[in-house]
């Protein structure tokens, strides 16, 4: 796939001249240049082509015409208000489909990078669960609206673990398993404010989103059990101004029925056992599911809340969701919680298609928030293809990520080969064409395949035959 003479796809063009209207109107001094525009053109069409956010292949697929340098420089050194493209980039799809209420999600998502990398922004080590093993990479908390119509990434926020904490807890752990005292062991030390955890990242981006969408009402906010706390459920409720927030409690959480103690799952699996019903999963399919609720003090969060347990058909272990609105039905409470789903979608989509895979490896803090708003920012021009405008204007099922992109594609080439044709002398410029394919796309030897190298006698010696029975 080649951006050849200048050929950016059209839809990216208008969604970058629609989005510097929107950004003048929200910050009039960060209004985009031409030249700002046109290179935020060819890096959403680089990324179209390439499928990555990377300088290297971005200068091949414009066969020489834009240089790493020049391209890593406008990255780097242009006076663009990286923010608030972002933030325009979201409210022109909020105009853009007259959006008026949605439901939020909230999850975080580990992306694998080298081991050896010292520059890339928050790269831990984390834990690999298919080979249950560890592997180093970055944690990003994201933040999903989901629409009647849409689903679409608004904000994310890098996790970065205390190093002093997470030191303190490996030796805390280490100390503990050779049996020596709690006051024999290190204190825990105080919390460095310059490394929020998961959940105060959560409730910032909600406060951002808040901040610059305050015309958008907010249904519910769904995260997963990491974030069932008191000081997410109260802290989100407050910031959206009295919303329904739902999550999940572990199975040995404690609760208080008629004034004794017990865990969640003693409880239900004694005192209020479930039965057999059928939930709607997103608006669609029906599923049997074994389901019981209460209203419950939860004793870790100092107040009551609406305690289901969930089973699926199938399933032999209850999930327990805790919602901070009781006024709200079971069934609904449930039916709100499956959309959490559509995030994972969201983010094997983004991971695929999007740009940010295993070579979006922008240095340092600038460098990855950058990218990974290009990477977004590719996400909702998606949205606004006019095919997939089409489609959504007249209730139809919108199009997959993947079969759009690939059809973008096919029509960049298109426009590619119409442009070649129409030259006084096609065949002469299809020549130069291929000549520049020639230099910029280089071959390059393989270490897979053996050929010249020596590897060694492979077959028996005659005078160690005798081994052979030994």
């Amino acid at each position: 796939m080649l951006i050849y003479d200048d050929n950016l796809a059209d839809f990216i063009n208008t969604f970058v001249t629609d989005l510097d209207i929107v950004l003048g109107q929200l910050k009039s001094n960060a209004k985009l240049g031409k030249l700002q525009k046109y290179w935020l053109g060819f890096c959403l069409t680089g990324i179209l082509l390439t499928n990555s956010v990377n300088w290297a292949k971005f200068e091949r697929a414009s066969l020489g015409g834009y240089r790493v340098a020049a391209l890593s420089w406008m990255f780097r050194q242009s006076k663009i208000s990286w923010p608030w493209l972002l933030v325009a980039s979201v409210s022109l799809i909020l105009k853009s489909y007259d959006i008026k209420e949605a439901v939020v999600v909230v999850d975080e998502s580990d992306h694998a990078r080298s081991k050896q990398t010292k520059r890339i922004y928050g790269v831990r080590k984390q834990k690999h669960k298919p080979s249950n093993g560890y592997v180093y990479g970055q944690t990003i908390v994201m933040l999903l609206l989901v629409t009647k119509t849409l689903t679409f990434p608004v904000g994310f926020a890098f996790y970065r673990p205390d190093p002093a904490l997470t030191a303190w807890a490996k030796e805390d752990k280490r100390l503990k398993k050779q049996g020596v005292a709690k006051k024999d062991r290190p204190v825990k030390p105080v919390k460095n404010s310059a490394y929020p955890t998961k959940v105060e990242l959560a409730l910032g981006l909600l406060q951002a989103f808040k901040s610059h969408h305050s015309n958008i009402r907010v249904n519910g906010v769904l995260a997963d059990a990491l974030y069932g706390e008191a000081k997410f459920l109260d802290g989100a409720d407050e910031i959206m101004g009295g919303t329904q927030v739902i999550s999940q409690i572990r199975a040995n959480q404690t609760i208080e029925y008629k004034g004794k103690k017990r865990s969640v799952t003693d409880y239900f699996t004694k005192t209020n056992v479930g039965v057999g019903t059928v939930v709607t999963v997103r608006g669609g399919q029906t599923v049997k599911a074994t389901v019981s609720s209460a209203r419950l003090k939860v004793c870790a969060h100092g107040k009551k809340r609406l305690v289901v347990a969930l089973k699926w058909d199938g399933e032999e272990e209850y999930r327990y969701l805790v919602a901070s609105d009781m006024t709200w039905r079971t069934q609904d409470v449930i039916q709100a919680y499956t959309l959490r789903w559509l995030i994972e979608v969201f983010f094997e989509d983004w991971k695929l298609y999007e740009g940010w895979g295993q070579e979006a490896k922008q240095f340092d803090k600038e460098g990855s928030s950058q990218g990974l708003i290009l990477s977004l920012l590719f996400d909702h021009c998606l949205l606004l293809h006019p095919e997939q405008s089409a489609r959504i204007e007249n209730k139809l099922p919108a199009l997959t990520v993947g079969s759009l992109q690939r059809k973008a594609q096919m029509i960049v080439l298109l426009e590619v080969i119409k442009k070649i044709l129409e030259q006084e002398n096609p065949a002469e410029k299809l020549q130069k064409v291929a000549k520049q394919i020639d230099e910029v796309f280089r071959l390059m030897p393989s270490k897979k395949h053996l050929i010249g190298r020596d590897l060694g006698r492979l077959e028996p010696t005659a005078s160690l035959l005798y081994r052979r029975t030994a």
